[in-house]
């Protein structure tokens, strides 16, 4: 990778942050498109964000990836933001446009199109059940709203349950869309729901520890038209989509959404496709061996 005057930048900020794929996978985009840039890493505290987002417009940077705990207290400094970035309340992308900084969430159609391009499932007229309810889930609630899903039943912690049906009677108004709340400690429901599912997505932070199951019984025969596909890319194989598989289901892990929101950010930065085939083995050996 040549570093010149003409390098452009591009970076992700969170906290923490150190731990992050994106640096990888952009920079070797970047040379393996022969794009003039560079990806870095910046943990922030809360306090930086304002004149972090103004350096944007002074060193001419390709934008930003934004990660947690900033997704909406990024919102403020903001020119602009996409239709599915506000239906969301959160950005996960900043680029810089004709000195304007307009913020995108990549999250939920980077999720939808690794499933469409991973496995030909498209998320249309189809019935997702999803487990959890925080950003990672709104965004992929949000977006397959956006793309024509014919319903969507949400499972979550019951401490979260009341806030979740405010959030989704809403979102359910605006995008005309199906969607269902119930709270995970209900198991026969969750049973009864799921055999008339077509994707089942684990959301949460549930099975990180490679032990925990996300569903809420370890006795659950789940349908064999199920697709079942997990947000958690460490371990690539949790234990939801272990249980998946030794039921002879087809399984997607989270390392996919991480690729294709990050391919849909280098688009908006640089006009250019990411290589995503060429990317995507040296991810996963990546991920397997660090």
């Amino acid at each position: 990778m040549l570093i010149d005057g003409k390098t452009r930048l591009a970076a992700v900020i969170g906290n923490p942050i150190k731990h992050s794929l994106s640096p990888f996978i952009h920079n070797l985009s970047f040379q393996k498109t022969g794009i003039n840039g560079m990806y870095l890493a910046f943990e922030l505290l809360s306090s930086d964000i304002e004149i972090t987002l103004e350096t944007i417009k002074r060193f001419d940077m390709f934008g930003l990836n934004v990660s947690m705990p900033y997704k909406q207290a990024v919102l403020p400094f903001l020119d602009s933001i996409s239709n599915e970035a506000q239906l969301m309340g959160a950005v996960n992308t900043i680029c810089l446009k004709e000195g304007q900084l307009i913020g995108y969430n990549t999250d939920g159609l980077g999720f939808l199109k690794s499933l469409e391009d991973q496995v030909h499932f498209l998320i249309k007229e189809k019935t997702m059940v999803i487990i959890g309810s925080g950003s990672a889930a709104t965004a992929i609630i949000v977006q397959a709203a956006i793309e024509g899903v014919t319903k969507i039943i949400i499972f979550t912690k019951e401490s979260y349950l009341d806030e979740t049906k405010q959030r989704m009677t809403l979102l359910a108004k605006k995008t005309k869309t199906t969607i269902l709340t119930y709270s995970l400690a209900e198991k026969e429901l969750f049973e009864e729901i799921i055999l008339s599912a077509d994707l089942l997505v684990n959301a949460t932070r549930i099975g990180m520890d490679g032990k925990s199951l996300a569903l809420p019984s370890h006795k659950m025969r789940l349908p064999k038209k199920l697709l079942v596909a997990d947000v958690i890319y460490h371990p690539l194989e949790t234990p939801l989509i272990a249980y998946a598989k030794q039921q002879g289901l087809t399984t997607l892990n989270g390392l996919g959404m991480l690729l294709y929101q990050a391919a849909l950010s280098f688009e908006l930065w640089t006009g250019g496709k990411m290589p995503v085939e060429e990317i995507w083995p040296l991810l996963e050996s990546h991920c397997q061996t660090h």
